[in-house]
């Protein structure tokens, strides 16, 4: 039987509920415990008590006080609810639905646990369940406007347009007066209900709506967008026409506007000359667009396109546009247009110097300098590399501006490119002291420092732009900031140096990163709504579907992998000293030396930072050191700084598997996760799987000579053991492996 609280008690309770609220965890403990002194079996109490230990830091405790609290009233939809969360922050949402449903079954009325399945069910794609939710949420509050479009966006993401739609429709009708034109809310909503008739197919019904209910749409870009967009799908060329003129006006510089208005004017590819008609107009009305002038060189050939391309060059060589390499080099997959670029560039060279070399406005990284540039960059490309040349470009660049940090840094591309990575880190590292306060160029020094494996001097150089106030240091900031690009290089540096346990480390905190990516998805399922922002969250959840084809996901996944396999072939590995490779004999005892010795280093390095900031939170005034802050400093506290855990795994083929299924699920065009599949499936034996991976990067190349191998590799591997697997997969891999007979 429950006991029942005094009203002193009770008041106390509810206070225990709001510290726990305000994250005041301290006082709401100890406000629990008075309650549990006279009343040790309250249930909610306990649950309460677990709750925040929870939050403390204190996972075990607090499962094991809230199983006994539900011991005591299995009939507390308080209980059930707290059980539920603490399922919930364990990241097992299958036990916590569970949990809610229970509670709810208890609490028909509760809005809050109603509110927290929703959020869980969408969070799982639920979508049916989000539904039924929704709906009951919706029935319980209805003069909420926020309850009928989260119930349309249910329907819309389960594929129930119609009647996302109809839900959408109701909620206007039932309005007594029409909504301010200044309502954020409802603008959002109304383009919302426009995008769901769009998606549905009913494009003239679409711009109907949008002609009549969105015309005063407080986001005009959008529906400006939307109404050409309707018109031209519509076959209405004429006022497509004018729709995007009016865009251009607009945005003159908005690429796709360009090509789009082209569409609706009916010119025909062939007909260069009209389209460049079309350019030069906007290029005359608005002297200081580029893009006017840049996209014709897309289309124009012969000696129209070195006419063009002449006149733009000069334009961008005296401005001394950084960028008009880079603007380019997408038309050198043409071999003509390729050849004709670097030849302007001398020709204005040579014009240049015959009027005296004066640079333009007596900077000298605009005219000559910007020609040079472009030159060595040309050279420098990997579609018409010349290093020799691009660095006798770029040398005579930095002659005439021996400040400048785009000419420096490029000296080190070329570097790079050579091979000589000491030298283009030290190179990109004189760029990085032309301008200390830049940090894109900070960022480049510290990338080619890692290249160069100097991990220890890239944080330093990384730590120039972190937080010094960041317990854990540079590195800490940097996992904070979610810095992905440096952990991927960071790994690579230390695999390369054979300290895979740090390699991995590196690998898994990218991995963890993209799961908080996944679990930040929470906050927006209700902020989305609260804000109104609609179009906005669904393109959010569906972002959020294909996450992992991330290219740096893949890429530490396929790292990752990789070191797995080694462990696996080469279990030794696993035993050297803090992750070191072992194999002193095979690549000599001084290199083993030395690989041990900069493994230590890294220790001595990731202790003393642990030193330092414990020291700075000692020197810490103790009246403004918060229960908050020693909470996250609890969580912050890493029990395997150095990867050692990671590596001394059991199942290293486990752990690849884990990186690797998101690859070959969200990227299957990406042959070299499908090939890393296939070394992982075809050790585990798992020939189904290994066969589905060979035959997919044999469908995207089948000349790939690593595919070719594994062909060999799989017919060797399943022939001696055929007889004995199931019939069902025999005749499957009799069927699907058509690459070679067994």
């Amino acid at each position: 039987m429950p006991q029942t609280l005094s009203t002193r008690e009770a008041n106390l309770f509810r206070s225990v509920i709001r510290h726990y609220e305000d994250k005041q965890y301290k006082r709401g403990l100890k406000a629990a415990e008075q309650i549990l002194k006279k009343n040790p079996k309250h249930a909610d109490t306990m649950s309460m008590k677990a709750l925040i230990l929870n939050a403390q830091g204190q996972p075990d405790e607090a499962f094991a006080l809230a199983k006994e609290a539900l011991t005591i009233d299995m009939k507390s939809h308080i209980c059930w609810h707290v059980y539920g969360i603490l399922y919930r922050t364990a990241k097992n949402f299958d036990e916590a639905i569970k949990a809610y449903k229970f509670a709810l079954k208890l609490e028909p009325d509760s809005q809050q646990i109603q509110r927290d399945l929703a959020i869980l069910q969408i969070q799982m794609r639920d979508y049916q369940g989000y539904v039924q939710s929704r709906l009951q949420m919706l029935k319980a509050r209805p003069q909420i406007r926020q309850n009928w479009t989260a119930l349309a966006v249910a329907y819309h993401l389960e594929g129930n347009l119609q009647e996302a739609e109809n839900i959408l429709s109701t909620y206007e009708k039932s309005l007594n007066a029409p909504p301010s034109k200044t309502d954020v809310e409802n603008s959002e909503a109304v383009l919302y209900k426009n995008s769901i008739i769009a998606e549905s197919g009913e494009v003239a019904r679409a711009l109907e709506h949008l002609e009549n209910d969105a015309k005063n749409s407080l986001d005009r870009l959008g529906f400006l967008e939307l109404r050409a967009k309707y018109l031209a799908e519509l076959g209405k060329k004429e006022d497509a026409t004018k729709a995007y003129r009016a865009l251009i006006d607009r945005n003159p510089d908005h690429t796709e506007y360009y090509w789009d208005l082209l569409k609706v004017l009916d010119i025909p590819d062939s007909d260069a000359a009209a389209k460049q008609a079309v350019f030069d107009e906007y290029a005359d009305k608005y002297p200081r667009c580029d893009a006017a002038r840049r996209l014709p060189l897309d289309f124009l050939t012969g000696d129209q396109f070195r006419t063009a391309a002449k006149s733009y060059l000069a334009r961008m060589f005296d401005k001394g546009v950084p960028s008009t390499f880079a603007n380019l080099k997408h038309l050198y997959s043409d071999a003509s247009k390729k050849a004709a670029l670097p030849a302007l560039a001398e020709e204005y060279l040579a014009g240049h110097k015959a009027n005296a070399g004066a640079q333009a406005n007596g900077d000298s990284s605009k005219g000559e300098g910007a020609a040079l540039y472009f030159l060595a960059q040309h050279y420098n490309y990997h579609l018409s590399r010349d290093l020799a040349k691009a660095l006798e470009y770029v040398e005579k660049a930095i002659q005439l501006d021996p400040k400048s940090v785009d000419f420096h840094q490029t000296r080190a591309r070329i570097y790079k490119h050579q091979g000589d990575a000491p030298k283009a880190a030290e190179a990109m590292d004189q760029a990085r002291l032309l301008d200390t306060r830049d940090r894109y160029i900070n960022s480049k020094a510290a990338k080619y420092q890692l290249r160069n494996n100097e991990n220890e001097k890239a944080l330093t150089t990384m730590g120039l732009f972190t937080r010094a106030e960041t317990p854990g240091g540079p590195l800490a900031d940097l996992v904070d900031m979610q810095c992905l690009w440096f952990l991927s290089e960071d790994g690579e540096a230390w695999e390369r140096r054979g300290n895979l346990a740090m390699a991995l480390k590196r690998f898994h905190t990218i991995y963890n990163i993209f799961d908080i990516w996944q679990e930040d998805q929470f906050d927006f399922h209700s902020f989305s709504l609260r804000k109104g922002q609609i179009r906005a969250y669904i393109d959010m959840v569906r972002w959020e579907d294909r996450l992992r084809e991330h290219p740096l996901y893949a890429r530490a996944a396929l790292d990752a992998a990789r070191v797995y396999l080694g462990l696996y072939d080469r279990p030794q590995n696993a035993n050297g000293s803090n992750g070191v490779n072992g194999d002193g004999a095979a690549d000599g005892g001084d290199a083993a030396a030395e690989k041990k010795k900069a493994a230590k280093k890294a220790k001595k390095e990731a202790q003393k930072a642990e030193r330092e900031a414990a020291e700075k939170t000692a020197k810490q005034d103790p009246n403004k050191t918060t229960v908050k802050g020693k909470e996250e400093d609890t969580k912050k506290k890493d029990d395997d700084p150095n990867g050692l855990k990671l590596l001394a795994t059991t199942d290293p083929l486990g752990e690849a598997t884990k990186f690797l299924v998101p690859v070959l699920q969200f990227a299957p065009k990406n042959i070299d996760g499908q090939i890393a599949g296939f070394e992982v499936y075809i050790r585990r034996k798992k020939y189904l799987l290994a066969l589905r991976c060979l035959n997919a990067a044999l469908s995207l190349d089948k000349a790939h000579p690593k595919a070719q191998e594994q062909v060999t590799r799989f017919q060797q591997a399943v022939k001696p053991v055929l007889s004995s697997l199931p019939p069902k997969v025999q005749e499957i891999i009799k069927s699907e492996f058509t690459a070679a007979s067994l």
